[in-house]
């Protein structure tokens, strides 16, 4: 060393690089108090919104439900017109995409008449469907048991029919 003084002693070289907490920026991160603050109100929150949501998306699961009960009831009167009867029971929603080899032979078929596989309801159960209907004998009969698979019903539970009404 040249100098009496080594250069990490400098003061200058301690102005740019050593790091020493400034009083003007104040402290740094956040107490734990603070933090279980915060996740404190985002849990409350948490808890008054969640029950709108989980309804919400019940009551969309219904009305998904009741809109391809209506989208298969226009698709089975399109077959019945071209064809002058429905699909039996038998045949069922498949009669709809493929043409049916069993049971009464299409006269006029000119499907498909839904551009998609045939779906289970929103809670993954197949579509029920008669034809000649047991509530509906000059058509059919087309419904969802609703979320809970049985008949009657309220809410998501409820019944969701070509006929508007509940299963009897």
């Amino acid at each position: 060393m040249v100098g009496s003084r080594s250069r990490l002693a400098s003061p200058r070289w301690r102005r740019c690089c050593v790091s020493r907490p400034d009083p003007a920026r104040g402290r740094g991160g956040f107490t734990l108090i603070e933090l279980l603050v915060v996740i404190t109100i985002i849990g409350a929150l948490a808890a008054l919104v969640g029950p709108s949501v989980f309804r919400n998306v019940g009551d969309s699961r219904t009305s998904a439900a009741r809109s391809q009960v209506e989208l298969y009831a226009l698709a089975l009167n399109s077959y019945r017109l071209d064809n002058d009867h429905f699909p039996s029971s038998d045949q069922g929603l498949a009669a709809l995409r493929v043409a049916p080899t069993s049971g009464e032979a299409p006269r006029n078929w000119r499907g498909p008449y839904v551009s998609k596989v045939i779906a289970p309801d929103p809670w993954n159960r197949p579509f029920l469907y008669s034809s000649p209907g047991r509530l509906n004998p000059e058509s059919f009969d087309l419904y969802s048991l609703g979320r809970d698979g049985q008949p009657g019903g309220t809410g998501e539970d409820a019944d969701v029919t070509s006929w508007g009404g509940p299963v009897q």
